[in-house]
């Protein structure tokens, strides 16, 4: 049965130049005067002056296609455009910016990554996608995103590498690619046609590459079922890190 659910900066003290008076006035020479040596500036002040670029990695292209409603937006940087490594990271718009959160090692397709997604190419597609409704085998742990808690998100069998798939879908997030928003993971309507593939998940890490979704460990994605909230509308910004600064 499915149950719908609606959802440091650490301060860098300034370095101090310390010294000690009394040399010149012994030997009655005068030195010149000292300029004053240079502070260094607050991790605060940089993190701040980041946040006002924008969002780190994203090139003015891929920057302009987030929603300008957008206040939340999950960075998934591929290590190449072949590759089936990447990092995830939540950005944060504030009224000082975007802010950065940790970044999280994860994996996406075996193949790496496609501007044409198709079933079965094993590439991740490239782009931004909304996130619309969460699920899991597990229960709700807290998500403000709608949490679909059904047995259907079962996975036996083994991945490309052989590891074990089970548990991999205790906690999912669609990634609004080829799918209706508003419905749960599960749903199959395919609105650019079955041959376009579908299903792509933001999930729970199996330790190897998946099929064309991006996978993270158990409690990132718990912490990020608990922090994306449908009134801040978040996204996904998913590509190889050369794309992603295009």
């Amino acid at each position: 049965m499915i149950h719908r659910r609606t959802a440091v900066a650490l301060l860098a003290s300034p370095l101090l130049l310390t010294g000690c008076g009394g040399g010149a006035e012994a030997t009655g020479r005068r030195t010149p005067p000292t300029r004053p040596a240079p502070t260094a500036t607050p991790a605060s002040a940089v993190q701040a002056e980041q946040a006002h670029q924008g969002i780190p990695g994203l090139g003015p292209a891929r920057s302009a296609a987030i929603p300008e409603r957008c206040e939340q937006a999950v960075v998934v940087t591929g290590r190449g455009k072949d590759s089936p490594l990447c990092t995830v990271a939540l950005h944060q718009r504030t009224t000082a910016g975007w802010q950065t959160g940790p970044r999280w090692p994860g994996h996406n397709a075996r193949r790496g990554w496609s501007a044409h997604h198709v079933l079965d190419d094993l590439r991740s597609p490239l782009g931004v996608y909304t996130l619309s409704d969460a699920g899991g085998l597990l229960p709700d742990p807290g998500s403000k995103l709608p949490y679909h808690h059904s047995g259907g998100f079962h996975s036996p069998g083994t991945g490309f590498e052989g590891e074990p798939l089970e548990g991999c879908f205790d906690y999912v997030i669609a990634i609004d690619y080829n799918r209706r928003p508003g419905t749960s993971p599960l749903d199959w309507t395919r609105p650019l046609g079955p041959k376009r593939g579908g299903g792509v998940w933001l999930h729970v890490d199996h330790g190897g590459p998946t099929h064309g979704c991006v996978s993270v460990g158990k409690g990132h994605m718990r912490e990020l079922l608990r922090t994306l909230d449908p009134a801040r509308h978040p996204v996904v910004v998913m590509g190889h890190a050369d794309w992603l600064a295009v």
